[in-house]
């Protein structure tokens, strides 16, 4: 203890007052870590990230500046932060737009509430068959589509796009919409609570540079969309015929019939037991 009391009276301490770290201040402190190790990991997966270096050497040539007394570029630099900060939110509004919807798109809440369609399983199958028989028919002929099926994430600013459907999905309607040369062929069809809610919808194409080259737009479409929704989209290939599923970012390609179904006909159970338990706790 004289040698640690020795040290800090040479460093002008007079008292050294051990800290006090309670169970609050970790978890304090283990919650801005988690958080600032999201940020950095979600900016490293973006266009952000190179945005990010940039802004990190603005940085180090401020302290060089300011390290070297050089008065003009402090000045200039410190009479543009409030401009900069401006600017970087209109840089970053996509990337923060997609972190939102990311955000929205977590299962936090979907404990606390109710799906409409929950009892419906007989309808849900029955939409699953009618589009993996409308797909497998299109494929046969080399007919384009893309199908989106919405889930969790509200897929409105997409149908908005669009016209107005509202219909039993049933394969002859889908293989009608996107018959060659008809008005609705052109676009997306989405499709909600086992119902064709709309037709001639635009999608968000993806910007991701590891996309292949060989893919077309509607490709592109499918992959954009199931980034920015949960929702399940299948395309079929004008060119090649085969059917492929976007989720959550990733194309599934070249699948059969019975894979589609497989796919299409996943269930999140680890939500529905949770649901459940919720439900049940209401109940008492």
């Amino acid at each position: 203890m004289d040698i640690f009391s020795n040290l800090f009276s040479s460093l002008g301490v007079t008292e050294f007052v051990k800290p006090s770290v309670g169970l609050t201040d970790v978890l304090d402190i283990l919650i801005v870590a988690y958080i600032i190790y999201k940020v950095i990991f979600w900016i490293k997966e973006t266009r952000a990230w190179v945005l990010f270096k940039g802004i990190l050497v603005i940085f180090v040539f401020a302290a060089i500046a300011a390290l070297l007394k050089l008065h003009t570029i402090i000045f200039i630099l410190s009479n543009t932060i409030n401009v900069g900060i401006i600017a970087l939110l209109i840089v970053f509004q996509p990337e923060m737009r997609k972190a939102l919807e990311q955000l929205g798109k977590g299962r936090f809440f979907s404990y606390f509430t109710r799906s409409d369609d929950a009892g419906d399983e007989k309808a849900a199958a029955r939409t699953v068959d009618e589009i993996v028989k409308a797909a497998s028919k299109m494929g046969a002929v080399k007919t384009g589509a893309l199908i989106l099926m919405e889930q969790k994430v509200p897929l409105g600013d997409l149908e908005r796009t669009g016209i107005p459907i509202d219909a039993i999905v049933s394969s002859q309607l889908l293989i009608n919409i996107f018959e060659h040369n008809t008005p609705l062929h052109d676009g997306a069809v989405i499709i909600r609570r086992n119902r064709v809610a709309a037709a001639t919808c635009f999608l968000p194409l993806t910007d991701s540079d590891e996309v292949s080259m060989e893919l077309g737009t509607r490709h592109r479409a499918a992959i954009g969309a199931s980034e920015v929704s949960d929702a399940h989209v299948i395309v079929v290939s004008e060119e090649t015929g085969q059917i492929s599923v976007a989720r959550g970012g990733v194309l599934y390609r070249n699948l059969t019939a019975d894979q589609l179904k497989s796919m299409l006909s996943q269930q999140d159970q680890t939500g529905k037991k949770k649901l459940a338990i919720w439900k049940g706790r209401q109940a008492k």
